[in-house]
Protein backbone atom coordinates (compact mmCIF):
# COMPACT_ATOMS: atom_id res chain seq x y z
CA UNK A 1 0.00 0.00 0.00
CA UNK A 2 1.13 3.55 -0.75
CA UNK A 3 0.90 6.32 1.82
CA UNK A 4 1.30 10.02 1.03
CA UNK A 5 2.69 11.91 4.03
CA UNK A 6 1.78 15.21 2.44
CA UNK A 7 2.78 17.47 5.35
CA UNK A 8 5.74 15.30 6.34
CA UNK A 9 6.24 12.68 9.03
CA UNK A 10 9.01 12.12 11.56
CA UNK A 11 11.71 9.68 10.36
CA UNK A 12 10.77 7.25 13.12
CA UNK A 13 7.18 7.11 11.89
CA UNK A 14 8.32 6.64 8.30
CA UNK A 15 10.65 3.83 9.37
CA UNK A 16 7.90 2.04 11.28
CA UNK A 17 5.57 2.22 8.30
CA UNK A 18 8.21 0.95 5.89
CA UNK A 19 9.09 -1.92 8.22
CA UNK A 20 5.40 -2.84 8.19
CA UNK A 21 5.50 -3.09 4.40
CA UNK A 22 4.09 0.28 3.35
CA UNK A 23 5.56 2.61 0.75
CA UNK A 24 5.77 6.14 2.15
CA UNK A 25 6.02 9.22 -0.07
CA UNK A 26 7.01 12.40 1.78
CA UNK A 27 7.09 14.66 -1.29
CA UNK A 28 4.55 17.43 -0.76
CA UNK A 29 1.82 17.71 -3.39
CA UNK A 30 0.22 21.19 -3.59
CA UNK A 31 -3.45 21.29 -2.63
CA UNK A 32 -4.62 22.10 -6.16
CA UNK A 33 -2.79 19.04 -7.57
CA UNK A 34 -4.15 16.53 -5.06
CA UNK A 35 -7.32 15.64 -7.06
CA UNK A 36 -5.08 14.41 -9.87
CA UNK A 37 -2.35 12.72 -7.82
CA UNK A 38 -3.93 11.45 -4.58
CA UNK A 39 -5.94 8.67 -6.35
CA UNK A 40 -2.63 6.81 -6.75
CA UNK A 41 -2.37 6.40 -2.95
CA UNK A 42 -4.18 4.23 -0.43
CA UNK A 43 -3.77 6.63 2.51
CA UNK A 44 -2.80 10.22 3.25
CA UNK A 45 -1.40 11.82 6.37
CA UNK A 46 -1.68 15.56 6.95
CA UNK A 47 -0.94 18.19 9.56
CA UNK A 48 -2.80 21.50 9.45
CA UNK A 49 -1.77 22.69 5.97
CA UNK A 50 -3.39 20.09 3.71
CA UNK A 51 -7.20 19.94 3.57
CA UNK A 52 -9.11 16.74 2.83
CA UNK A 53 -12.61 17.85 1.90
CA UNK A 54 -15.57 16.05 0.36
CA UNK A 55 -14.64 16.98 -3.21
CA UNK A 56 -11.17 15.51 -2.82
CA UNK A 57 -12.50 12.36 -1.14
CA UNK A 58 -14.94 11.82 -4.01
CA UNK A 59 -12.16 11.57 -6.62
CA UNK A 60 -10.06 9.13 -4.56
CA UNK A 61 -11.85 5.75 -4.70
CA UNK A 62 -8.76 3.91 -3.44
CA UNK A 63 -8.44 5.99 -0.30
CA UNK A 64 -8.70 3.82 2.80
CA UNK A 65 -7.34 6.07 5.56
CA UNK A 66 -6.77 9.72 6.43
CA UNK A 67 -4.32 10.37 9.25
CA UNK A 68 -3.95 13.70 11.06
CA UNK A 69 -0.68 14.28 12.88
CA UNK A 70 -2.01 16.40 15.73
CA UNK A 71 -5.21 17.20 17.58
CA UNK A 72 -7.63 19.30 15.54
CA UNK A 73 -9.52 17.69 12.65
CA UNK A 74 -11.16 20.79 11.20
CA UNK A 75 -9.16 20.47 7.95
CA UNK A 76 -10.76 17.06 7.28
CA UNK A 77 -14.40 16.29 6.45
CA UNK A 78 -14.39 13.52 9.05
CA UNK A 79 -18.05 12.51 8.99
CA UNK A 80 -18.13 12.32 5.22
CA UNK A 81 -14.94 10.22 5.11
CA UNK A 82 -16.32 7.81 7.70
CA UNK A 83 -19.60 7.55 5.78
CA UNK A 84 -17.57 6.53 2.71
CA UNK A 85 -15.85 3.77 4.70
CA UNK A 86 -12.55 5.65 5.05
CA UNK A 87 -10.83 5.37 8.42
CA UNK A 88 -9.80 8.65 10.08
CA UNK A 89 -7.17 8.70 12.85
CA UNK A 90 -5.30 11.42 14.73
CA UNK A 91 -2.76 11.82 17.55
CA UNK A 92 -4.44 13.94 20.23
CA UNK A 93 -1.97 13.32 23.06
CA UNK A 94 1.41 13.49 21.35
CA UNK A 95 1.85 17.27 21.17
CA UNK A 96 0.09 18.32 24.40
CA UNK A 97 3.17 19.19 26.46
CA UNK A 98 4.85 21.05 23.61
CA UNK A 99 1.79 23.26 23.08
CA UNK A 100 1.50 23.89 26.84
CA UNK A 101 5.14 24.97 27.01
CA UNK A 102 4.63 27.35 24.08
CA UNK A 103 1.71 28.91 25.96
CA UNK A 104 4.08 29.73 28.79
CA UNK A 105 6.74 30.97 26.42
CA UNK A 106 4.17 33.59 25.38
CA UNK A 107 3.07 34.24 28.97
CA UNK A 108 6.58 34.60 30.37
CA UNK A 109 7.59 36.78 27.45
CA UNK A 110 4.44 38.83 27.83
CA UNK A 111 4.77 39.72 31.49
CA UNK A 112 8.37 40.86 30.90
CA UNK A 113 7.78 42.58 27.52
CA UNK A 114 10.29 40.33 25.72
CA UNK A 115 8.37 40.46 22.43
CA UNK A 116 8.60 44.26 22.31
CA UNK A 117 12.16 44.45 23.61
CA UNK A 118 13.29 42.11 20.83
CA UNK A 119 11.76 44.48 18.30
CA UNK A 120 13.06 47.74 19.73
CA UNK A 121 16.54 47.04 21.11
CA UNK A 122 18.14 46.45 17.69
CA UNK A 123 16.66 49.76 16.52
CA UNK A 124 17.25 52.03 19.51
CA UNK A 125 19.16 50.05 22.14
CA UNK A 126 22.40 51.96 21.56
CA UNK A 127 20.73 55.38 21.83
CA UNK A 128 17.86 54.76 24.25
CA UNK A 129 18.98 51.92 26.51
CA UNK A 130 17.92 53.70 29.68
CA UNK A 131 14.58 54.69 28.18
CA UNK A 132 13.81 51.12 27.20
CA UNK A 133 14.84 49.89 30.63
CA UNK A 134 12.38 52.31 32.19
CA UNK A 135 9.64 51.34 29.71
CA UNK A 136 9.92 47.70 30.72
CA UNK A 137 10.24 48.29 34.45
CA UNK A 138 6.69 47.23 35.36
CA UNK A 139 6.88 43.51 34.72
CA UNK A 140 4.88 41.10 36.88
CA UNK A 141 5.38 37.57 38.16
CA UNK A 142 3.11 34.67 37.27
CA UNK A 143 3.27 33.14 40.73
CA UNK A 144 0.12 33.85 42.72
CA UNK A 145 -1.84 34.99 39.67
CA UNK A 146 -4.96 33.30 38.32
CA UNK A 147 -4.71 31.37 35.06
CA UNK A 148 -8.01 30.78 33.28
CA UNK A 149 -8.06 27.84 30.88
CA UNK A 150 -10.89 27.65 28.36
CA UNK A 151 -11.18 24.04 27.19
CA UNK A 152 -9.85 21.29 29.42
CA UNK A 153 -8.82 18.49 27.11
CA UNK A 154 -5.33 17.01 27.00
CA UNK A 155 -3.59 20.28 26.15
CA UNK A 156 -5.64 22.24 28.67
CA UNK A 157 -4.64 19.78 31.38
CA UNK A 158 -0.94 20.02 30.49
CA UNK A 159 -1.19 23.81 30.51
CA UNK A 160 -2.79 23.68 33.95
CA UNK A 161 0.00 21.46 35.27
CA UNK A 162 2.67 23.93 34.12
CA UNK A 163 0.73 26.80 35.70
CA UNK A 164 0.32 24.93 38.98
CA UNK A 165 4.02 24.13 38.96
CA UNK A 166 4.75 27.85 38.70
CA UNK A 167 2.54 28.58 41.70
CA UNK A 168 -0.45 29.92 39.82
CA UNK A 169 -4.08 29.43 40.79
CA UNK A 170 -5.99 27.66 38.02
CA UNK A 171 -9.63 27.99 37.05
CA UNK A 172 -11.12 26.20 34.06
CA UNK A 173 -14.20 26.43 31.88
CA UNK A 174 -15.37 23.44 29.88
CA UNK A 175 -18.62 22.04 28.55
CA UNK A 176 -18.04 18.87 30.56
CA UNK A 177 -17.32 18.28 34.24
CA UNK A 178 -13.60 18.31 35.01
CA UNK A 179 -11.64 16.72 37.89
CA UNK A 180 -11.47 18.68 41.13
CA UNK A 181 -7.69 18.26 41.26
CA UNK A 182 -4.79 17.41 38.97
CA UNK A 183 -1.86 15.14 39.87
CA UNK A 184 1.36 17.15 39.88
CA UNK A 185 4.72 15.37 39.98
CA UNK A 186 7.33 17.15 42.09
CA UNK A 187 11.09 16.72 42.20
CA UNK A 188 11.99 13.32 43.60
CA UNK A 189 9.03 11.72 41.88
CA UNK A 190 6.50 12.70 44.55
CA UNK A 191 2.99 13.19 43.16
CA UNK A 192 0.46 15.46 44.84
CA UNK A 193 -3.11 16.36 43.92
CA UNK A 194 -3.50 20.11 43.41
CA UNK A 195 -7.04 21.55 43.38
CA UNK A 196 -8.45 23.40 40.41
CA UNK A 197 -11.74 25.26 40.11
CA UNK A 198 -14.32 24.83 37.35
CA UNK A 199 -16.41 27.91 36.62
CA UNK A 200 -18.72 29.27 33.95
CA UNK A 201 -17.01 31.03 31.06
CA UNK A 202 -18.28 34.47 32.12
CA UNK A 203 -16.85 34.05 35.62
CA UNK A 204 -13.51 32.98 34.20
CA UNK A 205 -13.36 35.96 31.86
CA UNK A 206 -14.13 38.34 34.72
CA UNK A 207 -11.57 36.96 37.17
CA UNK A 208 -8.58 35.48 35.36
CA UNK A 209 -5.34 37.45 35.19
CA UNK A 210 -4.25 35.37 32.20
CA UNK A 211 -6.35 33.31 29.81
CA UNK A 212 -5.28 30.43 27.56
CA UNK A 213 -7.63 28.98 24.95
CA UNK A 214 -7.69 25.26 24.14
CA UNK A 215 -10.86 24.70 22.16
CA UNK A 216 -11.59 23.36 18.65
CA UNK A 217 -12.59 25.57 15.76
CA UNK A 218 -16.09 26.97 16.16
CA UNK A 219 -18.57 28.72 13.87
CA UNK A 220 -18.22 31.90 15.89
CA UNK A 221 -15.53 33.22 18.25
CA UNK A 222 -15.45 31.99 21.85
CA UNK A 223 -14.19 35.45 22.80
CA UNK A 224 -15.94 38.13 20.78
CA UNK A 225 -16.85 41.77 21.36
CA UNK A 226 -19.25 41.04 24.24
CA UNK A 227 -16.75 38.72 25.98
CA UNK A 228 -13.96 41.29 25.71
CA UNK A 229 -16.12 43.67 27.76
CA UNK A 230 -16.15 41.11 30.60
CA UNK A 231 -12.39 40.73 30.77
CA UNK A 232 -10.40 41.93 33.75
CA UNK A 233 -8.49 45.09 32.77
CA UNK A 234 -4.87 44.32 31.94
CA UNK A 235 -5.44 40.63 31.21
CA UNK A 236 -2.96 38.59 29.18
CA UNK A 237 -4.51 36.41 26.47
CA UNK A 238 -2.92 33.42 24.68
CA UNK A 239 -4.35 31.45 21.76
CA UNK A 240 -2.48 28.32 20.70
CA UNK A 241 -5.59 26.39 19.68
CA UNK A 242 -7.28 27.47 16.44
CA UNK A 243 -7.61 30.70 14.51
CA UNK A 244 -11.10 32.13 14.65
CA UNK A 245 -11.84 31.32 18.29
CA UNK A 246 -10.94 34.94 19.08
CA UNK A 247 -12.54 37.84 17.20
CA UNK A 248 -9.33 39.43 15.92
CA UNK A 249 -10.85 42.85 15.21
CA UNK A 250 -12.25 42.99 18.75
CA UNK A 251 -8.85 41.85 20.06
CA UNK A 252 -7.08 44.66 18.22
CA UNK A 253 -9.46 47.20 19.79
CA UNK A 254 -8.90 45.68 23.25
CA UNK A 255 -5.13 45.78 22.81
CA UNK A 256 -5.15 49.37 21.61
CA UNK A 257 -7.37 50.44 24.53
CA UNK A 258 -5.22 48.61 27.09
CA UNK A 259 -8.08 46.32 28.19
CA UNK A 260 -5.82 43.45 27.09
CA UNK A 261 -2.24 44.05 28.23
CA UNK A 262 -0.77 41.63 25.71
CA UNK A 263 -1.74 38.73 23.49
CA UNK A 264 0.31 35.69 22.56
CA UNK A 265 -0.86 34.28 19.23
CA UNK A 266 0.27 31.06 17.58
CA UNK A 267 -2.80 30.75 15.34
CA UNK A 268 -4.72 33.22 13.20
CA UNK A 269 -7.96 33.62 11.28
CA UNK A 270 -6.14 34.02 7.98
CA UNK A 271 -3.25 31.59 7.79
CA UNK A 272 -0.70 31.87 6.31
CA UNK A 273 -1.38 35.62 5.92
CA UNK A 274 -2.32 37.06 9.35
CA UNK A 275 -3.70 40.57 9.67
CA UNK A 276 -1.01 43.23 9.43
CA UNK A 277 -2.55 44.98 12.46
CA UNK A 278 -1.59 41.95 14.56
CA UNK A 279 1.84 41.45 13.01
CA UNK A 280 2.84 45.02 13.78
CA UNK A 281 1.05 45.53 17.11
CA UNK A 282 3.59 46.19 19.91
CA UNK A 283 1.40 44.33 22.41
CA UNK A 284 1.35 41.05 20.47
CA UNK A 285 3.76 38.14 20.85
CA UNK A 286 3.80 36.16 17.60
CA UNK A 287 4.64 32.61 16.53
CA UNK A 288 3.73 31.00 13.17
CA UNK A 289 1.57 28.04 14.33
CA UNK A 290 4.43 26.11 15.95
CA UNK A 291 2.63 24.66 18.99
CA UNK A 292 3.69 21.09 18.20
CA UNK A 293 6.99 22.01 16.55
CA UNK A 294 9.43 20.34 18.94
CA UNK A 295 11.66 17.38 18.17
CA UNK A 296 10.04 15.39 20.97
CA UNK A 297 6.48 16.09 19.88
CA UNK A 298 7.21 15.35 16.23
CA UNK A 299 8.76 12.01 17.13
CA UNK A 300 5.79 11.11 19.32
CA UNK A 301 3.36 12.19 16.60
CA UNK A 302 5.18 10.18 13.93
CA UNK A 303 5.37 7.07 16.10
CA UNK A 304 1.74 7.25 17.25
CA UNK A 305 0.44 8.00 13.77
CA UNK A 306 2.43 5.16 12.24
CA UNK A 307 1.16 2.67 14.79
CA UNK A 308 -2.43 3.80 14.24
CA UNK A 309 -2.07 3.39 10.48
CA UNK A 310 -0.51 -0.06 10.85
CA UNK A 311 -3.21 -1.22 13.25
CA UNK A 312 -5.98 0.10 11.01
CA UNK A 313 -4.76 -0.96 7.58
CA UNK A 314 -3.44 -4.36 8.64
CA UNK A 315 -6.88 -5.46 9.87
Amino acid sequence: MKILANDGIDPLGKLLLEKAGFTVDTNHIPQKELPLKLPAYDAITVRSATKVRQALIDVCPNLKLIGRGGVGMDNIDVDYALAKGIAVVNTPAASSLSVAELVFAHLLGGVRFLYDAQRKMPLEGDTNFGGLKKAYAKGVELRGKTLGIVGFGRIGKETAKVGLGLGMDVMVSDLFEVPAALPLTLSGGITVDVPIKQVALAELLQNADFISLHVPFTDKPIIGKDEFELLKPGVGLVNASRGGVIDELALIDALNSGKVAFAGLDVFENEPTPRKELLTNPRVSLTPHIGAATNEAQERIGEELANLIIQTLKK
